[in-house]
């Protein structure tokens, strides 16, 4: 206004230099501040990287491009280049529908995203952008073949969940093969053969095609659980704990996750620590090999590796080894400690109590002497009476399956029905009922754990209310004193 004066003519010219001066400045600089010069420059170096190779570089530079100018449809479809360059499809999807918003007849777009519609199985939509291109270029000889395959993938789809239905999982497998061919990025075709794959017993199978699933959708937690209990199924746990953690990863309230969760790391801390133990007897053996003339280093190396022995439930070798280093270092506690565990391995409860004894002389103060020797003393009391362990003939460490495979073998040969003679059927009762309570006990946790700590949990003097009732016999009851015509019918379960 100083310049040009008050005349309303000059004030005019003022308004209008100023709206020029504003247009040229959107025009030149872009409308983030970058200028057109800036904007192409950023173009070239994109696609001089993107020709040799540097993809995450030129990425940069696309970026910067579209930021620069956002009404470019050609640079929202040159940065999808880059995009579908760097195997991120999913990426390059949002970049080409903005190319085609800015220019709906750019055919190149709609051909490149109705390609990537397809192979993600999305058929409706992929037929869409291919008809759209023929509209407009009726001999498009690639949007023809396109929607051929497209038309072919929805008649496959619908014959492979048809045959799934049906139980026919060899059949869907085989449809389902020119599926994944034709739309290797569709997660459901893939999980639909890992389910055939499952029930056809070939989990391997089933992993190599759940695997690729976890990229392809944003929130697979279901596909990640799956995984997870499939390898824990072949006994590969630390695969099982790093899919469940991903699933967790996606949401840490998971119930099914967090479940499934707990018990894999469970079983791998205890699968991983038995794996130390073992490379721990190793190393110590390495020691003594390296320094065998120091009695130091030699009396530790065996004092561990009896420990470890112990660990991992080796019972006759851990025998031999704490043996050895007992002669070595004879007033050593905890080798009379760990030997004494062994023994209790061995069943072998004099020898438990005798080691514990003499480990309490030098080492009186120890609250883990003072435990293991009353433990031992009981378990020495509860084997004179009654040894469920040995009744069965299985290992202290015998898990359930194999309790009670040597339940269903003895409860057949010791049936009372089996016999003649009364004298032979007395003893056959006696037998049996001894065999049922013993696995009574040792499938019930609970009743496990206290016989392991010494004490007969059908022992009548170890429960409330006292006596009376048949020993050994559950609730008290024995079906065999029935006068001799009642037949009982047992489940060997």
């Amino acid at each position: 206004a100083e310049q040009f004066g008050d005349n309303p003519a000059n004030t005019q010219s003022t308004l209008s230099y100023t709206v020029v001066c504003v247009y040229k400045a959107f025009y030149v600089t872009g409308v983030l501040g970058a200028t057109q010069a800036e904007i192409e420059h950023h173009l070239e170096m994109g696609r001089k990287l993107l020709a040799a190779g540097q993809l995450a570089e030129a990425l940069s530079h696309y970026h910067s491009a579209v930021e620069g100018d956002s009404k470019n449809y050609l640079t929202f479809y040159k940065r999808a280049a880059v995009f579908l360059a760097m195997g991120k499809s999913k990426s390059a999807l949002p970049d080409l529908t903005k190319a085609i918003q800015l220019k709906p007849d750019f055919l190149a777009a709609r051909l490149q995203r109705g390609n990537i519609l397809l192979k993600q199985g999305s058929t409706q939509e992929a037929r869409e952008d291919f008809e759209a291109v023929l509209q407009r270029s009726s001999d498009n000889e690639e949007a023809q073949n396109q929607l051929m395959k497209a038309n072919e993938l929805e008649e496959l789809q619908e014959e492979a969940q048809a045959a799934y239905h049906q139980g026919d999982y060899s059949t869907t497998i085989t449809v389902l093969e020119r599926v994944i061919e034709i739309s290797p990025w569709d997660p459901e075709s893939r999980e639909l053969r890992a389910e055939c794959y499952i029930r056809m017993g070939d989990p391997q199978k089933a992993i190599q095609d759940l695997t690729p699933t976890t990229r392809l959708r944003n929130d697979n937690r279901a596909a990640f659980l799956k995984l997870s209990k499939l390898h824990y199924s072949l006994g590969n746990h630390h695969e099982s704990l790093n899919n469940i953690r991903e699933c967790l990863k996606l949401d840490q309230d998971d119930k099914e996750c967090f479940s499934h969760y707990k018990q894999v790391k469970k079983l791998s801390k205890q699968l991983d620590s038995a794996e130390e133990h073992q490379e721990a007897i190793e190393k110590y053996e390495s020691v003594m090999q390296t320094e065998p003339n120091v009695p130091y280093y030699t009396n530790l190396a065996k004092e561990r590796i009896c420990f470890c022995l112990v660990k991992i439930k080796s019972a006759t070798e851990a025998i031999d080894v704490c043996s050895e280093a007992h002669q070595r270092d004879p007033r050593n506690a905890n080798v009379l400690r760990d030997r004494a565990e062994a023994y209790i391995l061995n069943q072998d409860y004099e020898k438990a109590v005798e080691d514990y004894q003499e480990a309490r002389e030098f080492d009186g103060d120890s609250n883990d002497i003072k435990e293991g020797l009353e433990r031992a003393q009981r378990l020495l009391k509860q084997s004179r009476k009654r040894d469920y362990y040995k009744i069965l003939g299985v290992s202290r460490n015998a898990n359930k399956q194999e309790i009670t495979k040597a339940y269903r073998k003895l409860a057949q040969q010791w049936h009372p029905d089996n016999f003649q003679s009364e004298a032979e059927k007395k003893e056959a009762e006696k037998k049996f009922i001894d065999i049922a309570s013993a696995k009574e006990v040792l499938t019930d946790p609970e009743m496990r754990q206290k016989f392991d700590a010494g004490e007969d949990p059908l022992d009548p003097e170890n429960q409330q209310g006292g006596g009376g009732g048949q020993q050994g016999w559950p609730f008290h009851f024995n079906p065999f004193e029935s006068g001799g015509s009642f037949h009982f019918k047992f489940q060997y379960n």
